[in-house]
């Protein structure tokens, strides 16, 4: 019996300020744990209120909500871990290695990836905008993570890679309030070049989706080899371009046969040279 209560005490002699150690350490770890989750869900409160008031993309606001979270959320299991003497520069050097090998594996995912985080963070389009980029032109139907869908004019979905997109040459034809029509029509030479400048012109100022300011003008543009060019110019809302581009261009065909002037095609001279023996 006495040797029981020998090895007892010399048991309680040992753990005793182990747990003293260590259970101090547990419960600080395990109290900063606590504070630092509710820490970060404050702060993640605190940053989609401001994503919100920006009017950030909704897909790159819940994208950066959730990277951030995870990474900080990461960071406070590390921490938490070396406060109980886990070794934690192993772990992190197994952490780096897995994301190296990841990232090599996914190398094109990873540049689509950056790229949609760019274009939602930039927004050099956006939804339901027309824009042409990469061969392909379209209005923006949705912008994901890793690609960027497309409606052509004729209904074709056309999905776009982001990598490519956000390092490539982008034309947006709806960013902008209000865009020029220019309209390109040759005549005969031996047409009246006044009366056809002031049949354009009139088209124009009758038309009430053309801008008054700036105003609309005729240009005498180049003198062809079967025609004299010329060119109106007028501007319009964006969203009046092509009524406007099409409807007065079948009005001037209209107009210009009415006056008796004609818009030449492409003609050649051939000269028959009869050789005598």
């Amino acid at each position: 019996m006495d040797e029981i209560m020998n090895k007892l005490q010399g048991l309680e002699e040992t753990l005793l300020p182990l747990l003293v150690e260590y259970g101090s350490k547990l419960a600080l770890a395990l109290l900063t744990l606590l504070i630092g989750w509710w820490l970060i869900g404050r702060l993640m409160k605190a940053m989609n209120g401001v994503m919100t008031k920006r009017n950030l993309e909704p897909t790159l606001h819940g994208f950066i909500g959730s990277m951030v979270s995870v990474a900080l959320k990461v960071l406070l299991l590390i921490s938490v871990a070396g406060m109980v003497g886990i070794e934690t520069t192993s772990f992190i050097a197994v952490l780096g290695a897995a994301g190296l090998a990841v990232g090599l594996a996914l190398q094109g995912s990873l540049a689509n990836f950056a790229g949609g985080a760019l274009i939602l963070f930039l927004r050099p389009f956006r939804a339901g905008e027309y824009i042409e980029a990469q061969g392909v032109a379209g209005t923006v139907d949705s912008i994901q993570i890793f690609n960027t869908v497309l409606k052509t004019p004729d209904n074709k979905t056309v999905i776009v890679p982001n990598g490519s997109l956000s390092n490539g040459n982008i034309i947006n034809y709806s960013r902008q309030a209000t865009r020029r029509v220019d309209l390109n029509i040759g005549i005969d030479y031996s047409d009246d070049l006044k009366q056809a400048k002031d049949i354009l012109m009139g088209l124009a100022q009758g038309d009430s989706r053309v801008l008054k300011d700036p105003e609309p003008v005729v240009w005498l543009v180049s003198l062809g080899d079967n025609s004299v060019n010329l060119s109106l110019r007028m501007w319009t809302k964006t969203e009046d371009y092509w009524g406007v581009f099409f409807e007065l261009q079948e009005k001037a065909k209209l107009e210009f046969d009415a006056a008796g002037i004609s818009i030449p095609f492409p003609q050649r001279t051939v000269h028959l040279v009869q050789q005598t023996s």
